[in-house]
């Protein structure tokens, strides 16, 4: 009895460095992560969140009730050890010093924007490979694909922010025609005058 009883107590030692160790890689590594994402916004980077650019995926953590039984790893002969005492609390982890606030970046202009813009710009129609050419070239930091400004194109068509147009099987887009500014003789549906 008094050998298990000691047996008991240097496993709940070891245990309890394991757990201080644990917890001050952890203090570590945040401190690691958020020294990361202040150079991150310094620079401006946008980036997948974590996990999501490995394709990770995390299982929830497990409760008490979750179903999932520990194997039995008492040798036989052995009697179930007195109630275990709680172990004394450890000082937590001190925090990493706080960082001086970076200042605020400007708000980059959204995608809908920036082709807005660009077709703006432009005198004759273009189609969504030659608009995603021309954005990947201004802003190489965006990585702008084919299929999010055709997305993005679609939208604007639908939301009547653009036109589309078909040569052959070619779709080509401009942007549409600001509206005039309503006078009080055709706002109430009128009609415009001709």
């Amino acid at each position: 009895m008094t050998k298990d009883l000691e047996q008991n107590v240097k496993e709940q030692d070891r245990v309890t460095a394991e757990i201080a160790a644990l917890q001050e890689r952890l203090a570590a590594l945040q401190h690691d992560h958020a020294i990361l994402l202040n150079m991150q916004q310094a620079l401006g980077i946008t980036a997948p969140a974590a996990g999501a650019a490995a394709g990770a995926v995390v299982p929830a953590p497990r409760g008490k009730d979750s179903g999932a039984r520990r194997p039995d790893t008492k040798k036989p002969g052995t009697k179930k050890p007195a109630a275990k005492k709680p172990a004394a609390r450890k000082p937590a982890a001190k925090k990493a010093p706080a960082q001086p606030a970076q200042p605020a970046q400007p708000a980059q202009p959204t995608l809908v924007e920036l082709v807005r813009q660009y077709l703006t710009e432009q005198n004759e129609p273009r189609s969504a490979a030659e608009v995603t050419e021309a954005l990947d070239r201004t802003y190489p930091e965006r990585a702008v694909q084919t299929k999010v400004v055709r997305t993005t194109l679609e939208n604007l068509v639908a939301r009547g922010g653009a036109h589309r147009s078909k040569q052959g099987s070619s779709v080509f887009y401009t942007v549409a025609a600001e509206p005039a500014p309503e006078t009080a003789g055709n706002a109430e549906g009128a009609g415009p005058a001709q």
